[in-house]
């Protein structure tokens, strides 16, 4: 309730007395000022800044990917169980061949419920020391291919731990690894969960346990996802490893119990590729400043000799010359706009491409042996070319073509597959730079059908598999290569030369069913001709009738060979026109 007119007027009396009083003394009135309850404030209002401060705090990269999964492969169920079957066996495979292994992988996939599969993968290769096995599978970002350029199907730390996680977000359930180096007496269990919130292993159970096994990983979860045949499930996934991999041994159990034995082709390992240091022309800015600052070299000139690859005591003298940079400057003590001359001086010498021993094609001979067991054609080329390099990373490109697949529809889009580090790639092909180039050749000039800027028609087959230290997709799922303009090139010139190879033989293929028909068409008269003969001339038919057969064979074999010459004259001078025009590109 407000004050009443009385009161306030007492109030008022009150403090003019107490003024005159303050007069007299010298000293002025303290008068209290009367402000209303809604004005005052006890407290300031706390800022907005202060509280969005009050609520930032750091994500692990656990985090990040819990609520991102999609980035890694596991946005629908049919993919989910795809990719983590895919992270296991790559994983396999890389441990085996780097120790010299010839891989065997056992894949078993269990239905426990329509949506909930239980996931057996075992290998033979050298197995994961004890203390390493929390942080390899638990730990995301954490791994040894990510810092070495080399080919290796894995590259960033994140593929088998991200498995472990989805596992533990769908299902709940620990992640189960066996572990067994060589010569060991037993083999290590451990039962695994991730802390999303510190991007640390959780090691719920350990353990030392028999394992009638030389040495090997297997590991075990449980994941949510559905299991599909076709395109783009886990049967077709291992049976294009097989493919990719001659010198792998792949043994699978469906769901529906089905056994599949993909057997070695091959008894030779690949030869293993070596890590290189990286090369000038691919090196940032940012990278460039880091590598030198942490450089244990005594000078700018011996890090540039001693930190990347192709960079002689010349070329160093040179970049540095060019730079207007003095090469005795210590790493530690060199500044940012020497580092920015340095950086542009390296785009302004010839420097050689980079070594291409840390890379390791399938090679032409053996693309064509797995193509003939995997489906044979009435013709099967393959290419390997020679290494190229996109920002100072080497790659090689391989191209087959599988042509005339018996039982395969005439009027259906070629099928398509899809290689990087011999990985196959099913998902996100319209994405793909491999896609790009395919549909930029023009098939019909080799006798293939195609609509404009589309994929062909035919009972055909195409590989295309690039191999490179560092492959460069689209996403972290690994799914589509980027677009860039020396790989689609390189793709393009690829398939070219498998073109006009296919060229020769489909052409080769109609002069002979056109030499078919005509030779038929004459015959078909001979007999009729020979009689007539035999009657004017008044002599047997068979002898005439004979020779006139054998006269129809040796003219149609006479044309056949001088078109022969005549089209391989043609084909000759395609090849060198198109070699032209790869060189001018």
């Amino acid at each position: 309730m407000g004050k009443t007119l009385k009161t306030k007027k007492a109030e008022s009396k009150k403090s003019a007395k107490a003024a005159r009083k303050s007069a007299e003394n010298g000293k002025p009135a303290k008068i209290k000022e009367s402000v209303p309850k809604e004005v005052r404030q006890e407290k300031p209002p706390e800022a907005i800044a202060e509280k969005l401060a009050k609520q930032q705090r750091e994500i692990s990269v656990s985090e990040f990917f819990a609520k991102n999964r999609h980035l890694l492969g596991f946005d629908n169920p049919t993919r989910a169980l795809l990719t983590s079957v895919k992270e296991a066996v790559d994983n396999a495979l890389d441990a085996c061949e780097e120790a010299g292994i010839l891989p065997e992988v056992k894949v078993h996939i269990k239905e426990l419920s329509e949506s909930r599969y239980y996931v057996t993968v075992e290998d033979n290769g050298p197995g994961v020391v004890k203390e390493q096995v929390p942080r390899v599978f638990g730990k995301l970002l954490y791994g040894s291919k990510f810092h070495r350029l080399k080919m290796n199907r894995g590259q960033q730390g994140i593929g088998i731990s991200a498995v472990c996680l989805y596992s533990q977000l769908t299902t709940g359930k620990s992640f189960k690894v066996t572990s067994k180096t060589e010569g060991a007496k037993k083999a290590y269990f451990f039962e695994i969960m991730i802390d999303t919130g510190r991007n640390e292993p959780i090691v719920s159970k350990q353990d030392s346990i028999e394992w009638d096994k030389k040495s090997g990983v297997k590991v075990e979860f449980e994941v949510e996802g559905r299991y599909l045949k076709g395109e783009k499930g886990v049967d077709e996934y291992l049976r294009i490893v097989s493919l990719a991999n001659p010198h792998v041994a792949v043994h699978y159990i469906t769901p529906a119990k089905e056994k599949f034995h993909y057997t070695r082709l091959l008894k030779e390992m690949p030869v293993v590729p070596k890590e290189i240091k990286p090369h000038p022309y691919g090196v940032e800015l940012g990278n460039l400043g880091k590598i030198i600052k942490e450089s244990p070299a005594r000078n700018i000139k011996g890090v540039l000799m001693h930190e990347f690859s192709r960079v002689s005591e010349k070329v160093a003298s040179e970049v540095l010359a060019t730079a207007g940079v003095d090469s005795r400057i210590k790493p530690g003590k060199i500044e940012f706009i020497n580092i920015e001359k340095i950086f542009n001086a390296f785009h302004k010498v010839k420097i050689m491409a980079p070594p291409t021993n840390c890379i390791t094609p399938i090679g032409e001979e053996k693309l064509v042996k797995a193509m003939e067991n995997f489906a044979k054609g009435e013709y099967i080329t393959a290419k390997t070319r020679q290494p190229a390099v996109y920002r100072g990373n080497p790659f090689i490109i391989e191209a087959a073509v599988n042509y005339m697949i018996p039982d395969y529809p005439q009027d259906e889009q070629i099928k398509v597959y899809r290689l990087a580090n011999r990985v196959p790639l099913l998902y996100q092909p319209g994405a793909c730079a491999i896609t790009k180039a395919i549909q930029d050749v023009d098939w019909r000039g080799y006798g293939v059908s195609q609509s404009k800027d589309q994929i062909p028609y035919g009972p055909m087959a195409v590989i295309v598999h690039i191999a490179s230290v560092w492959v460069p997709f689209t996403s972290e799922a690994k799914e589509a290569i980027a677009h860039y303009s020396e790989i689609i090139k390189e793709i393009k010139l690829a398939l070219q030369e498998c073109g006009r190879q296919l060229s020769i033989f489909i052409n080769k293929k109609r002069r002979l069913m056109y030499q078919q028909q005509r030779r038929s068409i004459f015959q078909r008269y001979i007999p009729e001709v020979a009689r007539a003969l035999s009657v004017l001339a008044k002599t047997k038919k068979e002898p005439i009738e004979k020779k006139l057969f054998s006269m129809s064979k040796s003219v149609t074999e006479f044309e056949e060979k001088q078109e022969k010459e005549q089209q391989t004259q043609i084909e000759q001078k395609k090849v060198e026109k198109a070699e032209k025009e790869g060189e001018n590109e």
